[in-house]
């Protein structure tokens, strides 16, 4: 958590998360997010939950915004790891990792229509 939380507030602090805000800007519009939440999500869900709470501790987002990104991924977070304990289980890996991506895109659209 602390070395994500360092590299985000490293990057606050150069052009490269603006950039980053404004590029994902529309697509994070969908779940009434900031363009820079993006770093959350793709750490939450390519690493694990801890480098999601280091990255929104880097960022500053209100409770709404944590609250949506929490949920969102509750349902989708570590997919490469759990990919693999999925896989040796013996579940089909596609059909559930498009399962938790699409429940978690559309729990945070339902999430910004009533929060």
């Amino acid at each position: 958590m602390v070395p994500v939380y360092v590299l985000i507030t490293i990057i606050r602090h150069t052009p490269l998360l603006k950039w980053l805000g404004e590029f994902f800007q529309p697509a994070m519009a969908l779940f009434g997010l900031p363009g820079e939440a993006v770093m959350v999500l793709i750490l939450g869900q390519g690493i694990n939950i801890y480098a999601a709470v280091g990255a929104i501790s880097g960022l500053e987002l209100g409770i709404r915004e944590i609250t949506i990104l929490g949920v969102m991924l509750t349902i989708s977070h570590s997919l490469p790891m759990e990919t693999v304990v999925i896989r040796q289980a013996g579940v089909p890996v596609k059909s559930l990792l498009v399962l938790r991506v699409g429940l978690a895109l559309l729990s945070g659209i339902i999430l910004n229509l009533i929060l």
